[in-house]
């Protein structure tokens, strides 16, 4: 009798284990099927990864920029008119402090402005944002994966340190959220570094 009834508790026992073992398997299943997505941690809207690549060159020195010799950078890009409006001016005085804000990490962050027509830029602007590289992009190959809802020049785009645009903030964003974004990002690419 005392056999039989260790028997049905070694069965109960190997029941619930396995029980136990395909819960996880099967609650999955349901979220799946549900329709379940958790939410991003991340307020820039990630994108599909495309190698931002080509050449321009650099109005402040004349000397051809190339994406390749950004490498190992983490880039912070905008594309905008020579003629910066207050929104452009809003852009790149956000990509200043952003870069700022990273303190001991700041060196691993760069600035690029696109400029997408022949105007040169203002140069108190680039007095005023010195370190950030002003490339003549118009009809260069630089331009041609940036992707946009409306228009390229509304966003400030994230190019990680191998040169694939990955990620796109909204139009007005917030810059404090992208600083916990670019934080992050810095943080969790240490191994590389």
């Amino acid at each position: 009798m005392s056999n039989e009834i260790a028997q049905r508790n070694h069965k109960r026992k190997l029941l619930i284990l396995f029980a136990l073992l395909c819960a996880p398997i099967l609650i999955s299943y349901f979220l799946h099927f549900s329709g379940y997505r958790p939410g991003s941690v991340n307020y820039g809207e990630l994108i599909e990864i495309r190698e931002f690549k080509g050449m321009g060159v650099n109005q402040v020195d004349n000397v051809i920029f190339r994406t390749r010799d950004m490498h190992g950078k983490w880039i912070m890009l905008m594309v905008d008119s020579g003629n910066c409006n207050e929104a452009c001016q809003e852009k790149i005085y956000h990509m200043r402090q952003i870069r700022t804000v990273q303190n001991t990490e700041m060196h691993r962050v760069e600035r690029v402005w696109l400029i997408d027509d022949d105007v040169p830029v203002d140069p108190a602007l680039i007095e005023e944002f010195e370190g950030t590289f002003f490339v003549n992009s118009q009809g260069s190959e630089l331009l041609a994966d940036i992707p946009a809802e409306e228009s390229n020049r509304n966003h400030i785009y994230l190019v990680d340190p191998i040169g694939n645009l990955m990620m796109r903030f909204p139009e007005n964003a917030d810059p404090s959220l992208i600083v916990n974004d670019v934080k992050r990002l810095l943080h969790v690419s240490q191994l590389e570094h």
